[in-house]
């Protein structure tokens, strides 16, 4: 059993036992993914059944550093990534920017009987 933190449609956290206590277990993305494992932040990682076999995921949430459980001020910039990583989940990808087609030139008409004469 587990439980999600939310605020305005963006999940943030997962509070979840995964074997060995619950943990909290902070969104990530891939930009931010360094700095969870550069503080020796676990990622969650579950096991699930296909074919017949056991497969790893993983997935883009990793447990909160544990100096960080004991202060708000330790937490707040651990937090703050969370938030991060949850609004780029959200935002929509924008397509690359196609260079605008260039209108077809428009000639003068040519007169076949035009003698120069007015």
């Amino acid at each position: 059993m587990g439980f999600v933190v939310t605020t305005g449609g963006l999940t943030l956290a997962i509070v979840a036992d995964l074997g060995d206590g619950e943990k909290l277990w902070l969104k990530a993305s891939t930009t931010t993914r360094a700095q969870w494992e550069a503080a020796g932040c676990a990622r969650f990682t579950y096991t699930s059944t296909q074919a017949g076999k056991p497969v790893a995921r993983g997935m883009n949430y990793y447990s909160a550093p544990d100096e960080a459980m004991d202060s708000p001020q330790a937490m707040a910039p651990w937090a703050r990534l969370a938030l991060d990583a949850a609004l780029a989940a959200r935002a929509p990808a924008k397509a690359p920017r196609k260079a605008p087609k260039a209108a077809p030139r428009k000639t003068a008409p040519v007169s076949r009987n035009n003698t120069g004469r007015g």
